[in-house]
């Protein structure tokens, strides 16, 4: 049984490989009860397979793995009976109404009436028409019946693979407040996504997964704290700097000086002294630091290969 010191996902080592691909390459993870936690990756990195052996809807190569206290592959319906899952491809019976969707899923969440009173709510709240047949829906629409379907039953945990995949904005702000709703009652939400900003906005803390390992793990502010500083640097008229005066100290590194040589942008890895002493010999007219947001540190991990992608998520 659980205790709420217990991890709800707890991950050691845990592998899978397609082939002779690894999607997943030693994975270390726990997740708290109660948190909203964000994995965060692009297209590839290994974000749905975790999400799909949780439920053990694909089975890992090796590795511990536990959801909700329970071992996926020996108590699979144990573990998804008390999970909300969105998964990043959905799946629907085309020709079957939006309404019958519903109603099944309900039958699975045990056919109560505040089951399908909560997801009549949440359909409202999202625009969606019951009446629509799925094969008429657009894939934002079809999004919204999955978003519904995971929600509805008010569960423990929540998976959701990319949850604001083919909304448009408005709709993805109402999909992050029904995160935040769920987590002030009492849920917990583990969620992929490549999107940067929707990451920093709910999540209480993060992972970053590349090549199917965990790079970086902790709170959006301390891994935002992470990493270089920016730093402008504007002096007085009659200073005469140059540029291998900053290239010769450690971790400074300049990437932009104007005005004749005035004023100075700089990235500045492993502390500030060295430059502070540097500057302390000339007039400074104005100094401004801009610690990075969890964009800089992801493309830091990533480059390019973050916008790109390079190959479809495992």
């Amino acid at each position: 049984m659980n205790t709420d010191s217990e991890p709800v996902i707890r991950a050691e080592n845990l592998t899978k490989g397609y082939g002779s691909f690894l999607a997943l390459r030693g994975i270390d993870l726990e997740v708290r009860r109660g948190e909203v936690f964000g994995f965060l990756g692009p297209n590839g990195a290994g974000k749905t397979t975790a999400i799909r052996c949780m439920l053990d809807l694909i089975r890992p190569g090796g590795g511990l793995l536990r959801v909700l206290g329970r071992d996926p592959q020996l108590e699979p319906v144990a573990v998804r009976e008390r999970c909300g899952y969105l998964p990043g491809e959905l799946r629907l019976d085309e020709n079957a109404p939006v309404n019958l969707v519903l109603s099944f899923f309900q039958q699975l969440r045990g056919g109560s009436a505040r089951c399908r009173k909560r997801a009549n709510e949440l359909s409202e709240r999202l625009g969606l028409k019951l009446d629509s047949k799925i094969k008429n829906l657009s894939k934002g629409n079809k999004q919204k019946v999955g978003i519904v379907a995971a929600f509805m039953h008010t569960p423990e945990l929540l998976l959701l693979d990319e949850p604001t995949s083919g909304l448009d904005p408005l709709v993805q702000q109402t999909v992050l407040n029904l995160v935040s709703e769920a987590r002030r009652g009492g849920a917990t939400v583990f969620f992929s996504s490549h999107v940067l900003a929707e990451v920093q906005s709910i999540a209480d803390r993060v992972a970053i997964i590349r090549n199917g390992k965990i790079v970086e793990v902790g709170t959006t502010s301390e891994l935002s704290a992470k990493g270089m500083v920016r730093v402008r640097v504007v002096l007085a008229d009659m200073a005469e700097v140059t540029a291998g005066e900053f290239d010769a100290l450690t971790g400074v590194s300049l990437t932009k000086s104007e005005k004749s040589g005035h004023v100075f942008e700089l990235k500045v890895e492993g502390g500030m002294d060295a430059l502070v002493k540097m500057l302390a010999k000339y007039p400074v007219e104005s100094l401004e630091t801009r610690r990075p947001g969890l964009e800089e540190l992801f493309h830091s991990h990533y480059g390019k290969r973050a916008e790109k992608g390079n190959r479809g998520d495992m």
